[in-house]
């Protein structure tokens, strides 16, 4: 006897998968601008210290989701979980705004630019281009116009925040672990229990978790409102349904 057949067809074999190359390439391009900015500073650095960077482990997680999200749009797969997604886009977004907006900022009282371990020269210049202006511009406008909106929620902002508190967590067991007087021996200046005691510190991280948490939810708020990006690939003429069950 033969079995019967579903009533419906799965929507791949009415409608052949999209492939999106400009996406395709752009996340290419985004993931490569991390991993020459990541290989430069441990060329030039000692690789242990560079790694414990939140800068460098979230163009990691970059070049490691966008190097994904370019194969899945070059061969028209189903995107990566928004959680996912959107988690990267918020790290590198943090690591570029602390940045521009705290560390480099001669008015900020966690300025790092008159901190001559922490100067920047020739191959290091470019890799701290990368790091924290290209990657986070790359993540924020492959978002914008590359990504259909509405696909973030408030729940995943709450799981975004276990990565933050991990790696505070991470910097002051590290520091706590070195030498006193080791050179770098806590990653920021905020997380400085030297100079500025673990209450201190604490405090800092109270207010930059709260900081962190009202941007993973602006960036949720944003993604429901923003415009979609025109769409590609053919037409067909008729518009598939979702399936109720």
């Amino acid at each position: 006897m033969i079995a019967p057949m579903p009533w419906y067809a799965p929507t791949e074999a009415v409608v052949p998968p999209v492939r999106r190359p400009v996406a395709g390439v752009f996340r290419a391009l985004v993931a490569l601008a991390a991993i020459t900015g990541i290989a430069i500073d441990l060329y030039v650095g000692s690789p242990l210290r560079v790694l414990s960077y939140f800068t460098i482990q979230s163009n990691v997680l970059v070049a490691v989701v966008f190097t994904l999200s370019a194969r899945q749009a070059w061969q028209g797969r189903r995107p990566l979980p928004p959680v996912v997604t959107g988690g990267t886009l918020l790290f590198i977004s943090i690591t570029g705004l602390v940045y521009h907006l705290i560390l480099a900022n001669d008015a900020s009282s966690f300025s790092m630019t008159g901190d001559a371990a922490t100067a920047v020269s020739g191959w290091r210049t470019l890799s701290n281009d990368l790091l924290h202006t290209v990657t986070p511009i790359g993540a924020v406008l492959n978002w914008l116009l590359l990504t259909t909106p509405g696909t973030l929620q408030l729940r995943h902002a709450a799981r975004w925040m276990l990565y933050p508190l991990a790696y505070l967590g991470f910097a002051l067991l590290r520091g706590a672990l070195m030498a006193s007087g080791s050179t770098a021996r806590y990653t920021y200046p905020f997380l400085d229990v030297d100079a500025h005691g673990y209450p201190g510190v604490l405090a800092n991280a109270v207010f930059f978790g709260l900081a962190f948490y009202a941007l993973a939810a602006l960036l949720v708020g944003l993604d429901r409102i923003r415009p979609a990006p025109p769409p590609r690939g053919p037409k067909t003429g008729f518009r598939l349904r979702a399936l109720v069950r």
